[in-house]
């Protein structure tokens, strides 16, 4: 975990000696990678129940005391 760590701080520590455009750019990088990111898990969590709800597994409910024991 140590190594991680210092890896980390190294990076961190050379981004901050990037050019202001540099930082933009890696910037707008890390953003769109994010956003991959959340569409990806979206999905498979869509996935997921989507197949839950083929075998029956998943429970609808509009009361709101049986939604507060779930939770």
């Amino acid at each position: 975990m140590k190594t991680l760590a210092f890896r980390f701080n190294d990076v961190v520590e050379k981004i901050y000696k990037l050019s202001l455009d540099d930082k933009l750019e890696l910037k707008s990088l890390l953003e769109n990678n994010i956003a991959e990111e959340r569409r990806n898990e979206i999905l498979n969590n869509f996935k997921k129940a989507k197949s839950e709800f083929k075998e029956n597994k998943l429970h609808f409910s509009s009361d709101i005391n049986e939604l507060r024991i779930i939770i």
